[in-house]
């Protein structure tokens, strides 16, 4: 069983610094929740687009080409089009 440090450890070859990630998903996330239309979404639609802007956050401050964070990203993008008429 791995440690807590070994797991964080791993994560960060993927994942990036967690502060840099924090900055970057913070900003993303400052941005969108700031649009007028912000307050039009759904709950789920604001989770999705939060989750993107998380995932945005890993590629930009981790290794861009890890495939999971492409996957989820198209996920919660699929995951709200099966709500649309």
């Amino acid at each position: 069983m791995s440690t807590t440090e070994e797991i964080l450890a791993e994560r960060e070859k993927t994942h990036g610094s967690f502060e840099v990630h924090a900055s970057i998903t913070g900003g993303i996330k400052f941005t969108l929740h700031n649009q007028a239309n912000w307050k039009l979404l759904t709950a789920t639609q604001r989770e999705s687009l939060d989750m993107i802007a998380h995932k945005i956050g890993r590629i930009l401050a981790g290794n861009p080409n890890t495939r999971d964070h492409w996957d989820d990203i198209a996920g919660y993008a699929t995951l709200i089009a099966r709500t649309l008429p």
